[in-house]
């Protein structure tokens, strides 16, 4: 009855590394999926996870439903492939699909090459002897961050509506990554700067540099909002890496005695 695609190759670095293997993925896959659910003959109702990067070096601020896509990354262009076929099966078989244009959204169960989750991760385990450095890209990078769980909330309720449309899913909000940083590293009591370094590794070819969500629509068709905090994200994520982190170090404690 319903279909969520969120499968990707989700990663914006990775995708300059592997662009043929994030193209098959992010913008083929989701064709198969569309032609699947086309052979099938019923009535699917299917939401494709769209994403801000396919706004990429944009001119407009802040990014709405009708902010033209200027993608940055082979990432950013497989999304807006696969965005514009949802609204072409949309159109031209009477699917009912939605594009939600989700902006960044995090929880503790972000992967660790994540910015976020590995910032997180390192200001946890550092704090608990486990690790001396952390190492990062651009600090200047603005993004739009929210809790996945309330964006999980969104993607439900375009598919429960009456008829399909694309919505920006935001907070309305940017932050930079360096307060991001700063902010979890605070919370377990420590200064960043004294712990992380930049790496050239990390930075994109080409970057973008501002990403900032306009949810106008989302909240007054679907009645929807954001209800976790940047603040109370970034706590959630650095408790859930500090229990984790505490518990490898008990482990590692506990193999050091036995020995």
């Amino acid at each position: 009855d319903e279909v969520y695609n969120l499968g990707a190759q989700s990663h914006v670095r990775v995708s300059f590394d592997q662009p043929e293997y994030t193209i098959d993925i992010n913008a083929l896959g989701t064709m198969r999926l569309l032609e699947a659910i086309r052979d099938t003959g019923r009535q699917v109702r299917f939401y494709q996870a769209s994403s801000s990067e396919m706004f990429g070096k944009t001119t407009e601020t802040p990014q709405t439903e009708t902010t033209p896509f200027q993608p940055r990354s082979p990432y950013g262009c497989s999304k807006v492939f696969a965005f514009h076929q949802t609204v072409n099966y949309r159109q031209a078989y009477g699917f009912f699909a939605c594009n939600g244009i989700m902006f960044n959204h995090e929880s503790p169960r972000r992967g660790e090459t994540f910015v976020t989750r590995k910032i997180t991760r390192a200001a946890a385990r550092i704090r608990e002897g486990l690790q001396e450095h952390l190492y990062l890209g651009n600090l200047d990078a603005r993004r739009d961050w929210g809790f996945a769980g309330d964006y999980v909330e969104a993607m439900w309720l375009m598919l429960q509506q009456e008829d399909a449309d694309d919505f920006v899913i935001a907070t309305g909000v940017t932050r930079s990554v360096g307060e991001f940083l700063d902010l979890a590293f605070q919370h377990v009591g420590l200064d960043c700067h004294e712990y992380v370094k930049i790496d050239p590794r990390y930075f994109r070819p080409s970057e973008v540099d501002l990403l900032l969500g306009d949810a106008t629509k989302a909240r007054e068709k679907l009645g929807w909002e954001p209800a976790t905090t940047f603040e109370g994200l970034v706590q959630m994520m650095v408790e859930s890496d500090w229990r984790l982190a505490k518990e490898e170090q008990a482990i590692a404690a506990h193999r050091a005695a036995a020995t």
